[in-house]
């Protein structure tokens, strides 16, 4: 697949997930990993190809597909005068947990994070690997069956990744988790299967 601009994505690809696993997606910078992310998404649009994610079509079922969905995409996206907790609260709101649900989820994932020092600083304020965790819980909040983490341990310090790791393990049952990834120890470490990408392939 190529799109208008000449960039490269996968061609002739067929990835199976299945429950309870963590699907490693390793590659450089610049691999076509977050591509892939795109296209499943519906945030690219491929020119040729099919695809779908819990069978509903990519392209076709995409209102649909994003209510079984949880992303942390490469760059935060953080509202920067809104606090940690706030941000939880919001998308929780937004993926439909009940009103009387929404403290007790967001207490919890602040505790399995490890970020209740900080939950109500402003997202301005936090370090990047904060800024991930707390995109890691927007993509987790929701209880969403398929989840895609585009490198969420970027700027994360040695000690808080094994930390995460350990969280994502316990956190995979009854879901998919799909994630990329440039550091091998991770892939190796998290994935139950791994695939290798570099320039657009597998």
């Amino acid at each position: 697949m190529v799109y208008p601009d000449g960039k490269l994505a996968v061609d002739n690809v067929s990835m199976t997930m299945y429950e309870g696993q963590i699907f490693a997606l390793l590659g450089h910078n610049g691999a076509g990993k977050t591509t892939v992310i795109g296209m499943l998404t519906g945030l690219l649009h491929p020119t040729s190809g099919e695809g779908s994610v819990m069978g509903f079509d990519i392209f076709e079922d995409q209102e649909l597909l994003r209510e079984n969905l949880g992303v942390c995409p490469q760059h935060n996206v953080l509202f920067e005068y809104l606090t940690v907790r706030e941000h939880l609260e919001l998308y929780a709101t937004f993926k439909g947990v009940p009103y009387d649900q929404i403290k007790k989820r967001v207490d919890t994932m602040i505790f399995e994070l490890e970020l209740d020092l900080i939950q109500n600083q402003l997202a301005s304020t936090l370090s990047g690997g904060q800024k991930r965790k707390t995109s890691t819980g927007i993509a987790l909040i929701g209880d969403s069956k398929v989840i895609m983490l585009d490198e969420p341990t970027s700027g994360m310090d040695t000690t808080t990744r094994c930390k995460f790791w350990q969280m994502l393990k316990n956190y995979k049952q009854g879901r998919i988790i799909i994630l990329t990834t440039h550091y091998m120890d991770e892939a190796d470490n998290l994935g139950d299967r791994v695939c290798i990408m570099a320039e657009g392939e597998v």
